[in-house]
């Protein structure tokens, strides 16, 4: 988690979370072990209730130093937008 909020969520204007889903842990982690993170945007959309902000889902996976997947989830956060007057064009699916 230290991770995370180190490298992503203090990057971004974050005000919170309605939790994670899918929390699988694979393999076992052990002490020496380096772990590095990598986060997949899966969605990213602005908020039809308060528009100033988004809705951003993650598939959020942690490696160990062989590259080996040692556990995943799928998180969602709420962000601020940066130019929350700004509706955004609709997006078509290709």
């Amino acid at each position: 988690m230290r991770l995370i909020v180190d490298g992503r969520l203090l990057r971004v204007k974050n005000v919170g979370s309605p939790g994670a889903d899918e929390v699988r842990w694979l393999k076992p982690v052990r002490p020496g072990d380096t772990l590095t993170v990598k986060a997949t945007i899966v969605e990213a959309r602005r908020s039809q209730s308060k528009p100033d902000r988004g809705v951003v889902k993650a598939l959020i996976e942690i490696l160990n130093q062989a590259g080996e997947v040692v556990t995943t989830w799928k998180g969602i956060n709420i962000v601020l937008c940066r130019n929350p007057g700004v509706q955004e064009p609709a997006r078509r699916n290709t």
